[in-house]
């Protein structure tokens, strides 16, 4: 009776490690994008529940906060600020674009608000 090998062969072994390689690369190039995402939402969060009352305390807090935290992809002049009943609601809404290789890049579209919707109410 013969033995049958099991394992993998030099071929799939090459090919599942370039694999893991691509998915690799485009994670840490897209996760740095992803963390700056969180900043921008807790930041407004936090200015939403700090007591600011007018626009421009708003975007001057944002710019503050922003300058600390290096998150270059919006200004406090980009944040939507509205109020809903006796709540300040910050909202923002912006694409990211992310460079892979070559010719190839991500768009990533972002939004959030500080009431912890995805998108800005309309």
């Amino acid at each position: 009776m013969k033995r049958q090998q099991k394992g993998l062969s030099l071929i799939g072994l090459i090919l599942a490690s370039a694999v893991v390689i691509g998915v690799a690369v485009v994670g840490m190039k897209v996760v740095p994008s992803v963390i700056e995402y969180y900043a921008i939402l807790k930041h407004i969060k936090t200015i939403a529940n700090s007591g600011a009352t007018t626009v421009a305390e708003v975007r001057r807090a944002y710019d503050n906060q922003a300058i600390v935290d290096d998150t270059s992809s919006i200004t406090g002049a980009d944040l939507d600020v509205t109020k809903e009943g006796n709540q300040l609601v910050i909202s923002f809404e912006y694409a990211k674009k992310v460079h892979i290789a070559g010719n190839v890049s991500i768009c990533i579209d972002y939004a959030g608000s500080s009431t912890g919707s995805r998108r800005p109410t309309e």
